[in-house]
């Protein structure tokens, strides 16, 4: 579970209470798409002619544009997650994240999961590299737009004990 007990509103859209804009929600979505991107790889590499984790980043996308709706969006990163539930390691873990990316329109805080399921497809694929955990994840800050960096790394500080603490020093 990547979702805290206690909802930080900075990670509420307005629409619900919070104080997330629709703009820096869309920009939460491309985001999560590029850190499941940046791992897809991982998954193709072993099931190549399986399109759902895939499907699932281009509705993240999509939806971040305004192209599909959130219940298409969650709909594709369900299908990505059944991709994930019978492989193991860093395959199912890149289709995750995958999955988790498609959800970030249904609720912000899915970005999170995708970065952190990314890390763990890293930690997989490079299981004796102690840098490759913090390379993804310095990756990933770097990718961030630059006005919600502090609200992320302090996100990742927030939830790194029940993201499999991917997210520390």
């Amino acid at each position: 579970m990547i979702l805290a007990k206690v909802r930080d509103p900075r990670l509420i859209t307005v629409r619900r209470g919070g104080l997330l804009t629709e703009e820096d929600h869309a920009l939460l979505a491309l985001w999560a798409a590029d850190c499941a991107s940046h791992v897809l790889h991982l998954f193709e590499q072993e099931v190549p002619g399986d399109t759902r984790p895939r499907d699932a980043i281009l509705a993240a996308r999509s939806w971040a544009t305004g192209d599909i709706g959130t219940m298409q969006a969650r709909a594709a990163g369900g299908h990505a997650m059944g991709a994930a539930r019978t492989l193991q390691g860093a395959s199912r873990f890149a289709a995750y994240a995958a999955g988790q990316a498609a959800c970030v329109g249904h609720v912000p805080e899915h970005d999170l999961g995708a970065a952190a399921y990314a890390i763990k497809a890293v930690q997989a694929a490079e299981p004796n590299d102690p840098h490759a955990r913090r390379a993804e994840r310095d990756w990933q800050r770097a990718q961030v737009p630059e006005h919600l960096s502090a609200l992320m790394v302090e996100d990742q500080a927030r939830r790194n004990d029940i993201c499999w603490s991917v997210f520390g020093d």
